[in-house]
């Protein structure tokens, strides 16, 4: 299996409804790469710190109860072992103030969740194209 494909994605989403919209727009998106999902920010960075294999992308949701998106962002980012792992911010929020700190903290791309399931496969399709067929994502380690 080529190297993307057998990088896992970590999904952190805290709706386990927006968790089974994107699992099946990753399957429409024939996106073979192996998904694990943290429903809150702690179990994220608990999951990451036990992975066998570093996660070549990590869908950030921002707001989760306990340690929101971008507290789990900013202890990503200050990780040593964890700072190259590329963040993709996928939110429903559009708020300035929301897009800013992130970029500051570190994520890679901020994407506004589509409100339909069409706009949520595009949008997948689109994140597939870019993240795993064109960016060179760092190899493990």
């Amino acid at each position: 299996m080529p190297q993307r494909e057998s990088q896992p994605i970590l999904i952190v989403e805290d709706s386990e409804d927006d968790f089974e919209a994107t699992i099946r727009a990753f399957k429409r998106a024939n996106l073979k790469n192996p998904v694990q999902w943290a429903p809150s920010g702690q179990e994220a960075l608990d999951m990451l710190a036990t992975m066998e294999t570093r996660p070549g992308l990590i869908l950030l949701d921002l707001n989760m109860p306990g340690l929101d998106g971008r507290k789990t962002l900013e202890m990503i980012k200050s990780n040593p072992t964890w700072r190259k792992i590329p963040v993709v911010i996928l939110t429903t929020s559009d708020d300035e103030r929301d897009i800013e700190g992130c970029y500051a903290l570190g994520a890679n791309t901020y994407v506004q969740k589509p409100v339909d399931l069409d706009g949520l496969f595009a949008a997948i399709q689109r994140l597939k194209e870019y993240w795993f067929e064109i960016a060179i994502l760092p190899l493990e380690g």
